[in-house]
């Protein structure tokens, strides 16, 4: 039993990056990513046993990841609607043009749904097209097709 927790262990830390990642681009409240990232361990735990490896971990743990907020922020769509109290910090708080740019980005792409914020935020994580198509679900040339879609809706947002 030590053995395969020291390899979930080892698992953790080679993919906490990419845990934390797909926790940011769910919410901006500290205290929420760090909820998220304790939903997705277990989540993580609860299916490690079962893994089959017919895909690569990474994938496996960006599905997961994915899945996880995916179904968190459904939840929260479908229930009372509460007033977080948030500390004042703004990670995007830097006056240069590129940090305005990227804040027009995240603003715009937060207004996706779900599912296509996910396949966007795979994109920008440099991960192939093959390998968006193996954690999200969905055929190579349905990626390519909602990329497409996706970026020209991102265009033809405005900035509000």
């Amino acid at each position: 039993m030590e053995n395969i927790e020291l390899q979930f262990t080892k698992m953790v830390k080679e993919y906490r990056k990419t845990i934390y990642t797909v926790c940011y681009f769910f919410s901006k409240d500290t205290e929420e990513v760090n909820d998220l990232f304790q939903e997705i361990l277990m989540n993580l735990w609860k299916g490690y046993g079962s893994f089959r490896g017919e895909s690569s971990v990474k994938t496996w743990v960006w599905r997961v990841s994915l899945n996880t907020c995916s179904n968190i922020e459904r939840k929260k769509k479908s229930s009372v609607q509460t007033i977080p109290l948030s500390v004042d910090i703004d990670l995007y708080n830097d006056d240069d043009e590129h940090s305005r740019q990227i804040q027009i980005l995240y603003d715009r792409i937060n207004r996706l749904d779900v599912f296509d914020r996910a396949i966007i935020l795979l994109w920008l994580e440099s991960m192939s097209y093959q390998d968006i198509a193996d954690v999200v679900g969905i055929s190579l040339s349905n990626v390519t097709t909602r990329l497409f879609r996706i970026k020209e809706q991102l265009k033809s947002m405005s900035n509000k």
